[in-house]
């Protein structure tokens, strides 16, 4: 089959095109699919780049589980297309059904979720003709959005969806959204919204339009030279009850500034600096929760699925790139120049 093979840590240049890589077997249990469309991530671009760290050295080389990454190994979590191989005790009238896979490849609760094994890390992914994985994983849908646009949800819906329920966002509540243009900070602000809460959102120049548009009740640029001044002139009235992060950086503790006493700070990702500067003073005097959260439970993502098949979410494909353009289209992702998610098609 045709695949784009990641060969080690580095640049996009550790991406290598292939024809020649052999077609994946289901196993017991397990369901092989012919890729229809396989979103990019930024966990994509950070085990390509090895930038988790480790427990005792936050710049050393590792995957997201912190740990050594085999290679070589074919990445890409949100993928979408046809079954057409069933493994043994799959039943064989699902091969032609059409499906959305779960990239949580995990078997027990919360507590395995923290040590999932994810699809295009841990396990072959989704940036070639075929992907194997278990069959529970791939969820049947149906419904008149195209394979891209059903791409653009797994990961960062997945992912919004458990900050949401990690912080406990409820309905009155004011939520303040950070990189509100990518693939989670968009997922935020329309699961927020669709939870009641009200959303200032977070975002670069030339984006705000866009973050009103699809449901931010106000927006502020990330640029402007007082970041607390400008939320809570944002937010008017409203006290900022939850900030859901996915940047941190230099702004982490402006960040915890601009919440309300007993305020509610979660975050799943570090885009913009994962080692930051806080003052703990501010923590505990205000009595700030600080909640860590990454992947959505497969709870999360069968949620997401229904929310998708019911139009109750938007689609938000920014563009398209063939397999053999994807560090092209990795290197687009790392620019930011663009609104929602960025899609694979071989």
């Amino acid at each position: 089959m045709r695949a784009v093979v990641l060969t080690g840590f580095g640049g996009p240049e550790r991406l290598t095109y292939r024809t020649d890589v052999p077609d994946p077997v289901p196993g017991p249990g397990e369901v092989r699919v012919r890729v229809a469309a396989t979103a990019l991530n930024n966990t994509d671009i950070w085990t390509r780049e090895g930038r988790y760290g480790t427990v005792g050295d936050p710049e050393a080389t590792a995957g997201w589980r912190r740990e050594a990454l085999e290679f070589p190994r074919i990445q890409g979590a949100d993928v979408v297309g046809r079954i057409d191989q069933a493994g043994e005790g799959v039943p064989e009238d699902r091969v032609g059904e059409r499906v959305i896979l779960d990239p949580m490849l995990y078997v027990g609760d919360e507590r395995a979720l923290v040590t999932t094994a994810y699809l295009g890390s841990e396990r072959d992914g989704g940036f070639a003709e075929y992907v194997s994985i278990p069959a529970s994983n791939a969820h049947r849908v149906d419904g008149p959005l195209t394979d891209a646009e059903l791409a653009t949800f797994p990961t960062a819906y997945s992912t919004a969806l458990r900050m949401l329920k990690r912080a406990r966002v409820r309905a009155g509540e004011t939520v303040l959204v950070t990189g509100a243009s990518g693939g989670v900070g968009s997922a935020l602000v329309q699961l927020a919204g669709l939870r009641g809460a009200r959303v200032v959102a977070l975002v670069g120049a030339g984006k705000t339009e866009l973050a009103a548009a699809l449901g931010a009740d106000a927006t502020v640029r990330r640029d402007v030279p007082d970041l607390v001044a400008a939320v809570r002139e944002a937010a008017g009235d409203a006290e900022i009850d939850v900030v859901a992060d996915v940047v941190a950086g230099p702004a982490f503790g402006d960040l915890l500034a601009v919440l309300r006493p007993l305020g509610r700070y979660v975050v799943a990702g570090a885009i913009a600096g994962a080692v930051v500067p806080a003052d703990l003073r501010t923590v505990y005097l205000r009595q700030l929760e600080l909640i860590g959260s990454s992947f959505g439970t497969h709870e999360d993502f069968a949620e997401v699925v229904e929310y998708a098949a019911s139009a109750r979410l938007r689609p938000l494909l920014a563009a398209t790139y063939p397999l053999a353009e994807l560090g092209a289209a990795q290197r687009a992702f790392v620019a930011k120049d663009f609104f929602g998610k960025l899609v694979v098609q071989p």
